[in-house]
Formats: C-alpha cells, sequence, structure tokens
C-alpha cells in the first residue's frame, strides 16, 4: 500500500526499481553474466544529458498540457510532457508526443507557394508578397458577398455577414491564435469559423 504523501512519480520509481531487481535477480539465476547485462542497456536520459528544460505547453489542442521542451545547443532534441503541469501530470496524447516533429521534420515547409491560375507548378514566393494576395482577395471576396439584411419568414432582419469567406484554423494554431483569428473572421461578418482541432 503506498503512503497518502508518496508522488506518482515517486511511486512508479521505486515500483520499476523493484521490479528491475527482480527481473535482474531472476535473470542473474540462470547464469547471466551481470557485466554483459550492463553493457547491453543505454544510460537513462542519454538523449536529453546536457540539455537546458524549457517549459512550454502543446500547441495542439484546447487542452493546454504542459511540455518541457530540453534544449542543446540552441536546438530542440527532445520533448516529454512536464511532470509539474497540474492539467497532464507529464503525459501526453499521441499527437502531443509527435508534437517534435513541428520543428525537426525536414519535410516540413518553409516557404510560401503559389501556383498561378492554369499553372502546373508551384513556384515559392515571398511572405509579405502572399499575405498581400490573401488581404486582397479576402477584402474583394468580403465586399462582394456582404449582406447587411436577408428576408427571414417573410420579414427583413439584420444579418451583416459574407457567406463567401470562411475560416478553418489548423491543429498547430495555439488558443491564443485561434481566439484572434475568430474575432478577425466575426469582425468581418463570417459565420463559417471552425478550428480543425475539433473536427
Amino acid at each position: 500500500m503506498t503512503s497518502p504523501n508518496l508522488s506518482r512519480r515517486q511511486f512508479l520509481r521505486r515500483s520499476g526499481l523493484a521490479g528491475t531487481g527482480g527481473a535482474l535477480g531472476g535473470l542473474f539465476s540462470l547464469g547471466v553474466e551481470p557485466q554483459g547485462v550492463r553493457d547491453a542497456t543505454v544510460p537513462l536520459g542519454w538523449k536529453i544529458e546536457q540539455t537546458r528544460a524549457v517549459p512550454s505547453v502543446c500547441p495542439y489542442c484546447a487542452v493546454g498540457c504542459g511540455l518541457l521542451l530540453h534544449v542543446r545547443d540552441g536546438k530542440l532534441v527532445s520533448l516529454e510532457g512536464n511532470p509539474d503541469s497540474p492539467i497532464n501530470r507529464g503525459t501526453l496524447c499521441p499527437k502531443g508526443a509527435a508534437s517534435y516533429q513541428l520543428t525537426v521534420n525536414p519535410n516540413r515547409p518553409t516557404r510560401c507557394l503559389y501556383r498561378r491560375p492554369g499553372g502546373l507548378a508551384w513556384e515559392p514566393i515571398e511572405l509579405e508578397r502572399a499575405m498581400e494576395m490573401v488581404a486582397d482577395r479576402v477584402k474583394r471576396t468580403r465586399d462582394e458577398t456582404f449582406r447587411r439584411s436577408a428576408r427571414i419568414d417573410g420579414r427583413e432582419v439584420t444579418v451583416n455577414h459574407t457567406l463567401g469567406i470562411g475560416s478553418l484554423g489548423g491543429a498547430t494554431m495555439d488558443n491564443e491564435w485561434n481566439y484572434v483569428q475568430a474575432k478577425l473572421f466575426r469582425g468581418l461578418g463570417g459565420v463559417f469559423i471552425e478550428n480543425q482541432a475539433r473536427i
């Protein structure tokens, strides 16, 4: 029976030590050489030796699980759930555990790409130009489709909306960005506002 003052981490550490000791005792009684077992094991924590742990928050869903980012020489080398977080207490879902790939994946696009109307190939363009193109298209679409009123059930009612644009937030956007994006599209009169993490 565990003590009421024993933390989850202490319980797991003690259980692991006891289980490992029992397993090794069984192996040694079978004639397994201790040095061979020692040489075949990898030291625990080899990934995070000589790193700086930076607390952070998982960028995916709205739960806000705590992360520990392990940084060495200015580069992310590993991440894990933050055991001090009251939200996830060191655990992560598969999506959160895979968020390491957000920064280290060599296949992650790092430039804006544009395919011209009727074009067959994507061409890299500058971020500033891409942002201007998006802003121009949003304004033009809103101006063309904005409705101040509509006839509903035989009477004219104020709607102040556009059905020509919508917003679908990405799963890697944090809560603060999703909040700002939703405010922006509501201000534009958008009706179709969703976050991909909910789908």
